[in-house]
């Protein structure tokens, strides 16, 4: 019998830095750590990474998907970590299949390997990897409300034990997170985040007004300071639209001196 699984958008973090123990992604770490141990088992995960972009919608269809070390300027070993998960020919298929319903045009690819946006919070959240993982690319063009119908259609699977993790950062300003964190930097930061638990978490917002403002999340205060561009942002409407809408709870740490998010949307719905 398949249980009912949660859907997770992460912030990955910086590269390989969680995985190296770097200080300041410890409060990171301690938030992984205690989102880990309230989730059960998946019999698979579909995981959608901001480190992915094709033309159209694109699933990892090999049976066994090799490592791709998609940063740069880090430690030699930071290049022979190893997630062996299995992949999920047939759950790809599936989801292929399931996007085509919903007149989304989606392919397979049988040689992408897995990319930093998986294998890091894969690591920190499933480190036996032995759950098999197909991994869903975003779409280029970056059209917010192409991702937020990508979410809707997929929204059957975590009722088939198919767990669904959006990987990205709620705040990935490349050159504020490596400069000064300034007075000026933290509060746009805030700002954002304020903006972002809103409408991620608030009970009493109207689910069609949650996905209205997903769609809209350019006039969200200094969102394009916080996102020059919304690739790691857009596994969170995944993410959003695939748990139909419904409030998330968050999970509130920092990462590079700078506020970061994971939500969580219960199995108990």
């Amino acid at each position: 019998m398949s249980i009912r699984q949660p859907i997770l958008f992460v912030s990955h973090g910086g590269g390989p830095l969680p995985l190296m123990g770097d200080a300041s992604h410890q409060e990171m770490l301690e938030a992984f750590a205690e989102l880990r141990s309230g989730l059960t088992v998946p019999m698979a995960v579909l995981l959608i990474s901001a480190h992915w972009e094709e033309t159209e919608f694109t699933l990892t269809g090999s049976a066994s998907p090799g490592m791709i070390y998609d940063y740069y300027g880090f430690p030699p070993e930071t290049y022979h970590y190893q997630y062996p998960a299995p992949g999920a020919p047939e759950l790809a298929i599936q989801v292929k299949a399931l996007l085509q319903a919903a007149q989304i045009n989606a392919h397979l690819d049988f040689h992408r390997g897995f990319d930093h946006g998986m294998f890091v919070p894969m690591m920190l959240l499933f480190p036996e990897a032995d759950i098999p993982v197909v991994q869903l690319s975003l779409k280029k063009g970056l059209d917010a409300h192409a991702h937020l119908a990508l979410g809707e259609a997929l929204s059957a699977l975590r009722e088939q034990g198919i767990m669904l993790i959006g990987s990205g950062y709620s705040f990935h300003n490349l050159s504020a997170m490596m400069g000064l964190k300034t007075s000026e930097v933290v509060e746009k930061c805030q700002a954002f985040h304020g903006w972002l638990d809103k409408v991620i978490t608030n009970a009493e917002l109207d689910d069609t007004e949650r996905v209205k403002q997903l769609g809209e999340w350019q006039e969200a205060p200094y969102a394009r300071f916080c996102h020059p561009r919304e690739e790691h942002l857009l596994p969170l409407h995944v993410c959003c639209t695939a748990a139909s809408a419904q409030p998330a709870s968050a999970l509130n740490f920092n990462v590079l001196g700078l506020p970061a998010r994971c939500y969580i949307w219960s199995a108990a719905g």
